[in-house]
């Protein structure tokens, strides 16, 4: 579908779900559908959806589900959002908002997917905001099935009972993708497992917020692509149920923390392009990672890159050719030294020896008057030579 939407809904509409995503739709959102006061689950992404988000959805305090991704929305996070208690899942992933996360996301304790990547957002961010996500903070230690075959005592299954408590009667199975682990994945029937923040690719600055590490359940974080800066925090190992981390393109510094090693979901790690030092912590899931997950970290040594033991500093394979070249020229200089101070101690010591003894002063001038009548001779009769063929051809 292409063109604008109306500006219709009737304040006494029942409808709960509006899933209107992958079309053609443009212009901006209308009041009038997103203040449906019943409206739990609204789908807007991948449309060509323009301007600020409008203000009447501040008034829809039961919606769970806000997907308005890939769209050309601008203007900033407005404070309000912090309204929306109810919502679990907030997506807001590839617009062009720009100003500061607001620090009224702390009133969203149900949240358990926030996807605010790909703006132009800014700013430091209020670590309190997200050490209040309630959701994030429960680990669940139970697997997959077990927790399945626990909701669906309750009748069958769907995420969406999951999702602020949708009757079972809908039979409607919410579906969400998620950039984890290097790439799109789209959720559904374990949709209810999943936890993610999502902030790359903005010009977010300053340090590592310290009340993320409180957040166990967290299983996706991406804070990559950034302006960061300052140390990881020691317990980052606390968020153990972490099983995709990337936190490359940034400016981070210091040392990996050894707590790291804990984490033993982690599936993917990413800390390349960034200014980490010291030894690479060792153990668990580490131990299976590939090295370009700590590539272009001018300090960084041990395995999986090279010996700590070595003077040159650990870089990818690209990258790594002007450290590389550095050392290679160091040693090069060294090499050329050494050889020419042999060349000139060898050199004086054959003319300390020639000049000791005047017979072998004599001797060796001789030598020389032989070789030079022995050149010039056989030059001589190779220039007789040459020129008697140029005159036959002539």
């Amino acid at each position: 579908m292409s063109g604008g939407l109306p500006q219709c809904g009737k304040q006494t509409s029942s409808l709960a779900i509006l899933d209107l995503s992958n079309n053609n739709l443009m212009g901006s959102i209308p009041n009038g559908i997103v203040s449906l006061p019943s409206l739990r689950s609204l789908h807007l992404e991948r449309n060509g959806f323009s301007g600020n988000l409008p203000l009447s959805l501040k008034k829809v305090n039961q919606l769970v589900v806000l997907d308005i991704g890939e769209n050309k929305l601008s203007g900033i996070i407005p404070s309000w959002i912090g309204s929306l208690v109810s919502l679990v899942v907030l997506r807001l992933r590839s617009n062009l908002f720009e100003g500061s996360i607001p620090e009224q996301l702390i009133k969203l304790a149900s949240l358990r997917v926030l996807d605010l990547a790909q703006n132009n957002l800014s700013g430091v961010i209020f670590p309190h905001s997200f050490g209040g996500f309630k959701a994030m903070v429960e680990s669940h230690t139970e697997r997959p099935k077990v927790l399945i075959s626990k909701y669906n005592q309750v009748g069958i299954f769907s995420n969406a009972s999951y999702f602020g408590g949708f009757s079972s009667t809908y039979n409607y199975l919410e579906s969400l993708v998620i950039s984890a682990k290097g790439q799109q994945t789209e959720y559904t029937k374990v949709l209810f497992l999943v936890t993610s923040i999502d902030l790359s690719s903005n010009r977010l600055s300053g340090k590592f917020p310290d009340e993320l590490t409180s957040l166990h359940g967290l299983i996706f974080l991406n804070l990559s692509d950034n302006l960061f800066n300052g140390k990881l925090p020691k317990n980052i190992g606390d968020m153990n149920q972490l099983e995709s981390l990337d936190l490359s393109i940034n400016n981070f510094s210091g040392i990996i923390p050894p707590s790291i090693s804990s984490l033993t979901f982690l599936g993917h790690l990413n800390l390349s392009h960034n200014k980490l030092s010291g030894k690479i912590p060792s153990g668990n899931q580490l131990q299976t990672l590939d090295a370009s997950a700590f590539y272009y970290n001018d300090g960084l040594c041990g395995f999986p890159l090279r010996n700590c033991t070595s003077e040159t500093p650990a870089q990818g394979p690209l990258h790594g050719g002007n450290q590389d070249g550095n050392q290679d020229w160091f040693d090069n200089l060294w090499f050329y030294i050494g050889l020419a101070s042999g060349f000139i101690v060898g050199f004086w010591m054959i003319i300390l020896f020639i000049m000791m003894k005047k017979s072998r002063r004599i001797s060796y001038f001789q030598s020389i008057d032989k070789v030079y009548d022995w050149i010039y001779v056989k030059l001589v009769i190779y220039s007789r030579r040459l020129k008697s063929i140029l005159t036959r051809r002539n």
